[in-house]
């Protein structure tokens, strides 16, 4: 049996194996509420499970074939690690079993099922911005919320994301703007925002969409 993990680095390895591609911090926490720092990413780069580099301010995240075997053995397992066990792990563990059993009645590998996102390009992202735009404004250079906007552009990542976002305000194609009543804004709010020059926007306005 592979080594038992604790139960955020087995969440984060999960989280990996699903992704199958780099992951960074950032859209970890997006993704499932957190990020695979200090210890816990040290150790998970010393077992040889995931490789993370850093890149710009985060560390950026990704399987090694011993961790695809780890996840492997892991569906297997059908029971948790015992400093993981609650009645909904428990449960999920046996679904991960009878998932594992089904792969090897069917001679499939984890990679079979779970391969990279394809990732959109820059013109596919700001087509979609648009698009979204169109959808959510009243009327050209209406503002819009990056809450709402952002659940609209499918299977872009948030980082890439933000990159399109920095590049069409930095040459004039939208504008962007923090909203002025700071009271207003909730948790999701702040998660969808992107920093620019220092200061988180949550507004986005384009003239011709």
């Amino acid at each position: 049996m592979a080594d038992r993990l604790g139960h955020k680095q087995t969440a984060a390895m999960f989280t990996l194996m699903v992704l199958a591609r780099d992951v960074s911090n950032p859209e970890l926490e997006t993704i499932v509420g957190f990020t695979l720092t200090g210890n816990e990413r040290r150790e998970l780069n010393e077992l040889g499970y995931v490789v993370s580099e850093m890149s710009g301010r985060a560390f950026h995240h990704q399987l090694t074939e011993s961790g695809w075997a780890w996840c492997g053995a892991e569906l297997g397992a059908k029971t948790p690690p015992p400093q993981s066990r609650s009645t909904l792990i428990s449960g999920l563990y046996i679904l991960l079993g009878g998932f594992d059993d089904y792969l090897r009645r069917q001679n499939l590998r984890l990679a079979d099922l779970f391969t990279p996102t394809v990732e959109l390009t820059t013109e596919d992202i700001e087509s979609s911005i648009r698009t979204a735009y169109r959808k959510l404004a009243r009327s050209p250079r209406d503002w819009v919320g990056l809450v709402d906007l952002r659940p609209m552009l499918g299977g872009a990542s948030a980082h890439a994301v933000d990159a399109v976002l920095k590049e069409l305000s930095r040459t004039g194609k939208v504008r962007l703007i923090p909203e002025s009543d700071r009271k207003a804004l909730t948790a999701a709010d702040h998660k969808a925002a992107v920093r620019v020059g220092g200061e988180d926007n949550h507004l986005l306005s384009i003239e011709a969409p």
